[in-house]
């Protein structure tokens, strides 16, 4: 199960992701809650660290992979990316 109280995601890091967030939902291409995408993209951060600066200022189909790639392959259980999905802004 993945340990919320042991993420040591930073306050600038979760300031960058809710920054992601939102363009993502703006764009319009799928509908999820906000707090869903957000603790998909901190689980999946804290198991495959991101460059979240270069997702911030990505081109539309960059972001949009990675984070409905994200979206539906983090196994909520564990954090970890399934089926051989690796982010294209992975570190």
């Amino acid at each position: 199960m993945i340990d919320w109280a042991k993420m040591n995601t930073t306050r600038d890091e979760v300031e960058t992701m809710s920054k992601i967030v939102n363009r993502v939902l703006a764009l319009g291409v799928f509908k999820a809650e906000k707090i869903h995408l957000m603790m998909d993209l901190e689980a999946c951060h804290a198991v495959c660290p991101l460059r979240l600066a270069d997702m911030l200022t990505a081109a539309n189909a960059d972001l949009i992979h990675d984070i409905l790639g994200i979206y539906h392959h983090l196994d909520h259980e564990t954090g970890e990316l399934q089926d051989g999905f690796l982010p294209r802004f992975a570190a």
